[in-house]
């Protein structure tokens, strides 16, 4: 591996001036202000909940946001990924001599609070790009260039991300598992028992061709980097695109699909997020009828007709549960979207809730095409 990831420091957006997504991760998500910068065209502001970090880049202008890129993107999406990486220079070096693009070389920045360095790298998947951060020097809330906005405590529905799902082109999984185990030190996690990590997991639709392949990667042991997730869509002939499809559609290619939020609390967070506007996707209406899932609520220690209310998938045995729960998209283009996830004891994703999520998903996107 060339420059193995330590931590994943935060998670940018680039979107047009006066697009609200700041405004909703606040109100909605329970973000909090952290810092901000506005200079040079840009309005950079971060927001945290928990260990959970976005900035978001508002505008643009004649030079390139701090420690990210400007897209020159079509429709706004979640564009970056930054990483701390023990040595900013080093890892860029490394990287280049592996082939990989660094449009903005070994930055070093300064204020009052210390210093840090970064670079910014290309990445295999569309618009998103990776920044590679040394910041071990800096003592402030977030970056130097940004100002600390005080805030008060947030009601703290999200503590840290999860997982992280990139949207893919058919048959490009087994690449991009390649480059992120090359070049960041990424390893094949077995979501089902002998899985061929070229094949990942398929998911088949319930009726006709098509479904879903997912290939989940973990980050080098020992480091505070989240699951990533590659989702493609399986092969098939069909007049309707699915969800993956859409994405890539909207978004001009592959990109970061949606962000997994762990939560404590799920359904404490669901009722949060629904009670100050948030929309959340709808399961299908048989899952909850499915024979054993009402036995398997109520072992997990929750009420089956509160999940169903607020739209919480459920799966596991044996003590171990996830669940789970999706927003819809939070731009107008559909190119992303929001999971909130809590896990008692399991450690994998669910095939039953990956089936629910994609049935969900397709009568969504089936909506979106119709509208």
């Amino acid at each position: 591996m060339a420059a193995p990831a330590r931590r994943l420091c935060h998670i940018a957006f680039h979107v047009p001036a006066g697009l609200p997504l700041a405004r909703d991760l606040q109100r909605l998500f329970g973000f909090q202000p952290l810092a901000v910068r506005e200079a040079d065209g840009w309005r950079q502001l971060a927001l945290r909940s928990g260990d959970a970090v976005f900035l978001v880049n508002e505008g643009a202008g004649p030079a390139e946001p701090l420690y990210g890129l400007d897209p020159h993107h079509a429709v706004p999406s979640a564009t970056n990924l930054c990483f701390d990486v023990a040595d900013a220079g080093a890892a860029a070096r490394a990287l280049a001599a592996l082939g990989c693009s660094v449009p903005v070389p070994p930055v070093s920045m300064r204020d009052e609070q210390g210093a840090a360095t970064y670079a910014v790298i290309s990445s295999p998947a569309g618009n998103l790009s990776l920044t590679l951060l040394d910041r071990t020097g800096f003592r402030g809330p977030f970056l130097p260039g940004f100002r600390p906005v005080p805030s008060a405590p947030g009601p703290g529905w999200v503590s840290h991300v999860d997982h992280l799902t990139l949207a893919c082109t058919p048959s490009s999984s087994p690449k991009l598992m390649r480059w992120f185990h090359d070049c960041l030190g990424f390893h094949h996690l077995p979501l089902s028992p002998g899985e061929d990590p070229e094949l990942g997991l398929e998911v088949a639709a319930e009726s006709g061709p098509g479904g879903l392949r997912l290939t989940a990667l973990r980050a080098p042991a020992g480091s505070a980097v989240p699951t990533l997730v590659l989702a493609e869509s399986l092969l098939g002939v069909t007049s309707r695109q699915d969800q993956v499809e859409q994405f890539l559609a909207r978004n001009g290619g592959p990109g970061l699909q949606h962000v997994g939020l762990y939560t404590p609390n799920i359904m404490k967070a669901t009722e949060g997020v629904v009670g100050a506007g948030g929309q959340l996707l709808t399961p299908p209406e048989a899952y909850y009828q499915q024979p054993g899932k009402e036995k398997q609520i109520l072992a997990a220690g929750l009420e089956p007709s509160l999940l169903a209310r607020q739209g919480v998938l459920l799966d596991g045995d044996r003590g171990k549960f996830l669940l789970q729960v999706f927003t819809k998209s939070l731009f107008a283009e559909d190119t992303f979207f929001l999971e909130l996830i809590q896990r008692q004891g399991a450690t994998g994703f669910g095939q039953g809730n990956i089936r629910a999520l994609w049935q969900s998903m397709q009568e969504q996107a089936a909506r979106v095409q119709e509208a």
